[in-house]
Parts: C-alpha cells; sequence; structure tokens
C-alpha cells in the first residue's frame, strides 16, 4: 500500500478511543503518516503512542464525565428514553458544526487522505462530501445496522426471522427510528441541508453506517445475529483492541494461582466508578469458597478500601491487570460488558457472565446469550447468589465451554490489523467492493 495520510479522529471516551490505538499504531509502522484528532486527556495518550495530536480546538469535549456538570438540566431526566435522547444531542450530534469546523482547519494545514473514525463520530460523513477524503468507519460496538431479522439497535432484542417476530421487530423499530428518536434524525438531515447534502432517507444510525466508503466491524459473523442483508461496505475485521507493546512481566501472583481450583476474573471497566454494582456482589459470591480466586480490577476505584474490607486469601484486588496475562488463567469472566473487554474474554475462550444495560452493553449481553457463551444477568446490580449460579451453570453446562471455544477460535483466525490494512488499502486504490449481498440465516 502506498503510504497515506491517514488521520484517526474519536470521540473522547475510552470505548470509543481505544479500540482504535492498535490499529493506527499498526499503519504507522507500515510507512503511513498517521495523526489523530481527538479532545481532553485522550491527547496524551495520543503522544504516548508516538503519534502527532490534533486536539478539539472549536469543538467541546463532552463524555460521560462532564456531561453532567455541563449540563445540569440532564439530571432532571428521568426517563431512559429522554436521557438517551438527551445524550445523542449534547455528546454527538450537537458536536458536527464544531468538528467539520476543526477538520476543515486540519486538511487546510494538512491534507489528510483517508479519515478513519469511530461510529460514534459525527464529523466523518460531512468530511467525505465536503473535504474529498475517503472515509472509513468503525464499529466499536456490535454492529447496529437495522435489518428486518434484527431489533432496533439499543434494546438488547434478540433477533427474530419468523414474520410473527419480523412484524413485532418492525414495529418497535417504526416507533423509535419515527417518534422516539425522531429528533436525533431531524437535527442530522438539518445538518445536512446545512451543508449541501441531501437529506438521508435511512435513519441517522443507518446513514453513518452506510455512508462510509469502508466500514470496519469489530468482531466476526459468529457474534453477530442472523441478518436478512448487510450493505456491501462492512467488513468484519475481528478482535479491534487497544494497542499492546507486546509480552509483559507475568503478573506477580500468577504462579500462585495453581493453588486454586477456579479463577473468577471481575472487572466493571475504567468508567463505572460504584464497585457495589458489580465487585462487592462478586466478592461476597465467593469470599467462602477457599479455592475459588476472585481477581477484581477496579479502575482505580476504592481499590484500598475493598482491600480493607475483604482482607481474604482468595481475593486480589487491583487498579488495573493485564488481562492478556490472566486470562489463560482464568476459568470464568464477569463484566458489565464493555465490548472491547468481551471480544478479548471470548478470543480467551472464557465464558462470560455480564451485568451491564446502559451504553448499549445490553446489546453486548443479549449477544453474549444468544450465542450461548455467557449468561446475562439484565441488571446493572445482580445479588450474588445471581452471580454465584450463572458461574456455576457456566462451568457445568458443556454447551457453553463448547460454544466459546468454537467462537474463541474463530476470533482468533482473524488478524484484525492485517485485514483492515489490506481493506483501507483496496479502498484507496479504488477497487471494485463486491457488491453481492451477504446473508446469514
Amino acid at each position: 500500500m502506498t503510504p497515506q495520510r491517514i488521520l484517526f479522529a474519536t470521540m473522547p471516551m475510552d470505548g470509543h478511543f481505544s479500540p482504535l490505538t492498535g490499529l493506527a499504531v499498526h499503519l504507522s509502522q507500515a510507512g503511513h503518516d498517521v495523526r489523530w484528532y481527538v479532545g481532553g486527556h485522550y491527547g496524551q495518550k495520543v503522544h504516548q503512542l508516538g503519534l502527532h495530536h490534533y486536539p478539539f480546538r472549536k469543538a467541546q469535549t463532552v463524555n460521560q464525565d462532564n456531561l453532567d456538570s455541563l449540563f445540569p438540566e440532564r439530571v432532571r431526566v428521568k426517563s431512559p428514553l429522554a436521557r438517551l435522547r438527551f445524550d445523542i444531542h449534547q455528546v454527538f450530534l450537537l458536536r458536527t458544526p464544531e468538528f467539520i469546523e476543526d477538520l476543515t482547519e486540519i486538511h487546510t494545514e494538512w491534507p489528510f487522505d483517508i479519515l478513519v473514525h469511530d461510529v460514534g463520530f459525527m464529523g466523518g460523513v460531512f468530511a467525505r462530501h465536503l473535504l474529498g477524503v475517503k472515509t472509513v468507519g468503525v464499529g466499536v460496538v456490535p454492529l447496529a445496522e437495522s435489518d428486518p431479522y434484527v431489533g432496533a439497535s439499543g434494546l438488547g432484542l434478540h433477533p427474530r426471522m419468523a414474520w410473527p417476530g419480523q412484524l413485532f421487530l418492525g414495529l418497535v423499530r417504526h416507533l423509535i427510528q419515527k417518534y422516539a428518536l425522531k429528533t436525533c434524525h431531524t437535527l442530522y438531515n438539518q445538518y445536512r441541508r446545512q451543508y449541501g447534502m441531501p437529506p438521508a432517507n435511512d435513519f441517522v444510525f443507518d446513514d453513518l453506517i452506510r455512508t462510509s466508503d469502508l466500514y470496519l466491524q469489530s468482531g466476526v459473523p459468529g457474534f453477530e445475529y442472523p441478518r436478512q442483508r448487510i450493505s456491501p461496505n462492512i467488513r468484519f475485521v475481528g478482535p479491534l483492541l487497544p494497542y499492546s507493546k507486546g509480552p509483559k512481566r507475568m503478573y506477580e501472583l500468577v504462579n500462585k494461582v495453581s493453588s486454586f481450583k477456579r479463577i473468577v476474573l471481575v472487572t466493571q471497566g475504567t468508567i463505572e466508578r460504584d464497585v457495589e454494582k458489580l465487585i462487592v456482589p462478586t466478592l461476597e459470591a465467593f469470599k467462602n469458597e477457599p479455592d475459588t480466586l476472585i481477581i477484581a480490577t477496579t479502575g482505580g476505584s476504592q481499590t484500598n478500601e475493598l482491600r480493607a474490607r475483604y482482607p481474604i486469601r482468595n481475593a486480589l484486588i487491583e487498579d488495573y491487570i493485564d488481562f492478556n496475562m490472566v486470562m489463560p488463567y482464568a476459568s470464568v469472566y464477569i463484566t458489565n460488558g464493555g465490548y472491547g473487554g468481551v471480544m478479548l474474554g471470548l478470543q480467551h475462550k472464557l465464558p462470560i457472565v455480564a451485568a451491564g444495560i446502559h451504553e448499549g452493553k445490553n446489546e453486548i449481553a443479549a449477544r453474549l446469550d444468544y450465542c450461548q457463551v455467557g449468561i446475562n444477568l439484565k441488571t446493572e446490580r445482580p445479588k450474588p447468589v445471581q452471580i454465584y449460579k450463572a458461574v456455576e451453570t457456566l462451568l457445568s453446562d458443556l454447551r457453553y465451554r463448547e460454544n466459546v471455544q468454537k467462537l474463541g477460535a474463530e476470533l482468533s483466525s482473524y488478524p484484525p490489523n492485517d485485514l483492515a490494512e489490506r481493506y483501507i488499502a483496496d479502498l484507496y486504490q479504488e477497487y471494485a467492493l463486491p457488491s453481492e449481498e451477504t446473508v446469514w440465516a
């Protein structure tokens, strides 16, 4: 692939930024001029990757860390659907003109050829039109494209292929897109008209996927629902995971795990600060099980307090843990459903207990349940007994082990960065993408 000027652009959130870091470093090491546009403290992370950083200038950094302080009226929005609509407007849609202004300024200074952006970054479709660059969208969550077999994204509904099920899902999708989130689509089309583009017929989230020159979906077909069709610009590339510098020092207690019959790994990710949601119930569930080692990673929240609260031999509580070093020894992975962690756990062939609802985590948990590689607890605050029973089920039912072994092998067969580079090379060379539809039944 001839060296290109490639700008990465992501929302300032871990789940949008981190999955693209491995690909960015890979393309840089392959000889491309790779730079990154992102706001907040993520600029420091870009520098740590050895890449040039373009900060948000006109664009306001809005994410889950400052949303309530920037918009105090948000706390008065009680309905989950109304709050989702509020967040879509404030975090994503209303940033669009700011992104366009920043991208235009960057392109004037450094005329990049390709824009690689996460699916939530609203500037991609407009940069394609206004700047004439190729755009590569990246799906950092399960595929959100509408389909007759699949429910509206964000509701965590299983697919339904029979016509009564399709009728039900179609009705729900109509209510969500035409009523509940109608203002989101209206605002999106307002911006399209403002920048000389025709209004989109597809719902805003579908349009963002289908109008990318190329859409790289993190994951594999085996972790996706059956679909009637899939847009021809979509490519599964395997699990896009954060950049790692390679093997690290063996975790100090990994060599001691042989004294335990099973190891339960639990995390709430780096964003969730309330350890009472998942970490505490897991510790409670297994604190009296001397043959079970509980490894909990807190993301830096209340680590010392938890150690003092649970001074037990069979608990290891750390701020951060190298999952790649620990997962080969683990028996079960318990998580609030972050997509990157789930992909990594499945790649290590770990059955998963998922307890997450918001920020699209219910979609990930629902897929774990549908593919029978995990158990969806359908709550963000499970009781210890729920966690205990779920772990016992995963370890005693051979179906879960067989399914996760199969899916783990599929995930490992995809070299994500190499595949993504090849598809981007094909795009730039303007090779025709296959036009035939892919059908999974």
